[in-house]
């Protein structure tokens, strides 16, 4: 399971980077429709905003599987093995339920968008666009719940090559 997993979140990886250049070649285009030709573009800012969010969750996945995300790991380590399992196990919960506020409301969005447009792209359903939320939301329960069974079997799966030191 984490050798799916971690091709899955190496997909996932590429598929922010390919976001991050799309989103700088439209503001590029923006820009210079904007200040070369004087003729601003209407739709682009809508559109890179859409893509920053996407960026924003999409990196969110990858930056959870790698556990890049904050933590009290000065704390924790100095905690004896039984102690710091329980604060694992607390503290993988709480993420756990966050995830799947994120999916299940994420999910309950997108549906109700239905065919709602956006505002000046009338080809793109916001429900395209607000189904991030589920498909991330589903992605970081998959990487919680993996992490969950690690924690709870003492097998460890955590850092993934990287300490939390700062100086990485």
């Amino acid at each position: 399971m984490q050798k799916f997993l971690g091709r899955l979140v190496t997909l996932v990886e590429w598929w922010a980077v390919c976001l991050l250049a799309g989103l700088v070649l439209i503001v590029c285009f923006g820009i210079f429709f904007r200040y070369v030709l004087n003729s601003s573009l209407t739709w682009y800012d809508e559109f890179a905003s859409y893509m920053l969010v996407w960026l924003t969750f999409y990196g969110t996945v990858v930056a959870d599987y790698h556990r890049r995300h904050i933590g009290f790991d000065l704390l924790v380590n100095k905690l004896a093995p039984l102690a710091r399992k329980v604060v694992d196990v607390a503290a993988e919960l709480a993420v756990l339920g966050f995830q799947f506020v994120l999916f299940y409301y994420g999910w309950v969005l997108t549906e109700r968008m239905g065919d709602e447009t956006a505002i000046s792209l009338p080809w793109v359903k916001v429900s395209w666009i607000s189904s991030v939320l589920p498909v991330t939301g589903g992605l970081l329960l998959l990487i919680s719940v993996t992490r969950m069974v690690g924690i709870l079997f003492g097998r460890t799966n955590g850092g993934h090559g990287w300490s939390g030191s700062s100086s990485e």
